[in-house]
């Protein structure tokens, strides 16, 4: 299966398209980060940002796109930024036909680290390790990213043994 990833942010959204093979190894395929201006309007961040998610998207035809889900955020202006940046995300991933999965940062964290409250830096080793990468992704929003498309891999592999067995 092919996953992509996309960690929302206003000022970088990150991205990960992450594959398994027969053998359940995991293999990223491409991960990057959507780079935006901050004296940028927010439409023309937004437009990039649909821009960019779509041609990785066509290039590396994911089945899946998995996306964190939404938060309650202490500062009601970022969370409505980020709310918009979510939205642009999932406008991108359905004009292209796909469907989006969502996933709590705790079951993101937990899935990827075994611990739901792990720090930024312990998700970046975790997700180097796994895809046995030369070094940390960076900036951290890639290794969100590629975390939350590795989750939607588990969850997935999980659900089909369950299914197998019943």
């Amino acid at each position: 299966m092919r996953v992509m990833g996309i960690d929302c942010g206003s000022e970088y959204t990150g991205f990960g398209v992450v594959e398994d093979d027969a053998q359940a190894h995991l293999h990223c395929r491409t991960a990057g980060a959507v780079r935006l201006n901050a004296r940028d309007p927010l439409e023309a961040k937004l437009a990039i940002i649909y821009r960019e998610l779509c041609a990785v998207i066509r290039e590396f035809e994911p089945e899946i796109v998995a996306i964190e889900d939404v938060f309650y955020a202490v500062n009601a202006k970022s969370a409505l930024k980020l709310g918009h940046v979510r939205g642009v995300a999932m406008l991108a991933v359905a004009e292209c036909g796909l469907r989006v999965a969502a996933y709590a940062p705790l079951a993101v964290k937990s899935a990827v680290v075994g611990y739901g409250k792990a720090e930024k830096c312990q998700v970046q080793a975790m997700v180097a390790r796994l895809l046995n990468l030369p070094s940390l992704p960076e900036p951290p929003d890639v290794a969100d990213a590629l975390a939350i498309a590795i989750c939607h891999l588990h969850t997935s592999a999980t659900q089909s043994r369950m299914r197998a067995k019943a």
